[in-house]
């Protein structure tokens, strides 16, 4: 090695000195904690001004301090054994630990230090120490493990997709329901785990909308690898860089298989009330039916022993002796054929249909029909609807069953003795707003307690000493279902008024 003359020697430790300088200037001003300590005992030989900073000390106030004074109970005996929290890597031992700051409290800190040796003994002289705060990064490895762990725990399946609609992760739930557990799913294009309809719905629409808003929202069905069809609500969420590029997506469906069969379950029930409710009224009106289809069928026999009696004898007929008799007969029969149809239809179970109905004609039949059972009752009824009135959308049978229940329940109210003055059943059809008209079914009768108009459309509760309690209800759920409303009154005069909304057809 050449030997270096006066003037080298002397720029050689001008140099080692700036060196030192920029290293100490560098050290100072430093938002990292650069300390020295004692290998011993790891006392504070030298402390950086960011000290007080991390941990609230002054440099005079730590320095002298052992660091094991410092370290969280936890967390000394780990460093003294080297533990799985020390790495060590080409002389530098990197450690993340927590350690007590001056109010009391513990901070996270990630420390790389270096043993310093005596060149001549090879004894280590002291140990040089950069920490810096690990706070943040400890929180947020917590907060991944812990999102983490949900992920994996919730039932709801999760799949994180690629920007080319490839998958890229999905959860335990997501690979038992689709039927993954031991197939590799990794980059399989989302479209092997929706349906096609489903695919085109978040192709149309959910990806454009996430890309827009950050997520979307929506019904579709996925299927299993052996193509079981799951209906889901499905989350679809754009996760973004911190320069605001899409990175990924992420499904989140929530498996609606249990709640859409108990939906139908619950359709099915809803569906053998409301018929055994109409089978209740038709029992109710009974009598009265049996009188509507007595006179037509007497009316025909007494039209057939006219002819008996009439051309008995008589050895020839002109169709001329008995074309009004039989034209009679005919007409009596369809009538008592419409009688029996009406019932059959009215009783039958069957699926709504929803069309558009002229409800004038609808509360006249259903008047027509109850007209036996009101002079029974020696009750009238009265309906002079508004000419023009629009078209209203609902199923022909359940308007039947609401119109039916109302009426019936209006006569039975109003009820009165042959001595007494008949009563009135008012019905009235008037337009609600510009998108709807609403009904009143009016009786005569004593009107509603207090008590019973808080209950008057619970299931199972009735006023009638014989009632099953259902009429109401089911007429208020099914009016409902039209986007209507069904709602009572009392009327100050005396008597009750039943209302009910119904949507004109657009």
């Amino acid at each position: 090695m050449k030997n270096r003359t006066p003037e080298e020697g002397l720029t050689a430790l001008t140099d080692d000195a700036e060196r030192n300088r920029l290293l100490a200037e560098m050290a100072e001003q430093s938002t990292d904690m650069i300390s020295r300590h004692t290998p011993e005992d790891w006392r504070f030989i030298y402390v950086s001004p960011a000290v007080t900073h991390l941990l609230g000390y002054t440099v005079e106030e730590i320095v002298g301090i052992s660091a094991y004074d410092l370290y969280h109970p936890d967390d000394v005996e780990d460093f003294r054994l080297r533990a799985p929290t020390v790495n060590y890597d080409r002389g530098l031992y990197t450690h993340t630990y927590r350690f007590r700051c001056k109010d009391g409290h513990y901070t996270w800190l990630e420390s790389t230090s270096r043993t310093i040796r005596d060149p001549e003994t090879n004894g280590i002289r002291e140990i040089l120490v950069v920490s810096r705060d690990a706070s943040h990064r400890i929180k947020a490895d917590k907060a991944n493990r812990r999102l983490a762990r949900v992920l994996e725990s919730t039932q709801d399946l999760v799949i994180f997709a690629n920007l080319d609609f490839t998958v890229s992760h999905l959860n335990e739930a997501a690979r038992t329901a689709l039927e993954l557990e031991h197939t590799d799913y990794s980059a399989s294009p989302l479209s092997w785990f929706v349906t096609e309809k489903g695919l085109a719905l978040l192709m149309d629409e959910g990806f454009p909308a996430a890309r827009q808003t950050g997520s979307w929202r929506g019904e579709l069905a996925m299927r299993s690898l052996n193509a079981v069809r799951i209906p889901v609500m499905l989350e679809l969420l754009a996760h973004r860089s911190l320069h605001g590029d899409i990175e990924y997506f992420s499904l989140v469906a929530h498996d609606l298989t249990e709640k859409k069969a108990a939906e139908e379950q619950l359709k099915q029930y809803q569906a053998d009330i409301d018929h055994a409710s109409r089978l209740v009224t038709m029992g109710e009106l009974a009598s009265s039916l049996a009188h509507e289809l007595n006179q037509p069928l007497a009316a025909m026999v007494n039209y057939l022993r006219g002819i008996e009696r009439r051309f008995a004898h008589k050895p020839t007929l002109s169709w001329s002796d008995v074309e009004l008799p039989i034209s009679r007969s005919i007409r009596t029969a369809l009538r008592a054929g419409e009688i029996i149809h009406r019932m059959m239809d009215f009783t039958r179970k069957q699926e709504p249909v929803i069309t558009s109905l002229n409800l004038t004609e609808l509360i006249r039949e259903m008047v027509d029909f109850c007209e036996s059972m009101a002079e029974r009752n020696n009750v009238r009824m009265a309906f002079e609807p508004p000419s023009d009135l629009p078209a209203v959308r609902g199923d022909k049978i359940q308007l039947e069953q609401v119109l039916l229940n109302l009426i019936v329940n209006a006569i039975e109210a109003s009820a009165s003795s042959e001595d007494e003055d008949v009563a009135t059943v008012q019905i009235r059809v008037e337009p609600c707003g510009s998108s709807q008209l609403r009904v009143e079914v009016e009786d005569q009768g004593q009107g509603i307690s207090d008590a019973d108009m808080s209950r008057l459309f619970d299931r199972f509760f009735s006023t009638k000493d014989t009632g099953l309690g259902m009429g109401l209800a089911i007429s208020r759920s099914l009016v409902e279902n039209l986007g209507g409303e069904l709602w009572a009154e009392n009327i100050p005069a005396g008597g009750a008024r039943f209302s009910f909304t119904l949507n004109i057809t657009d």
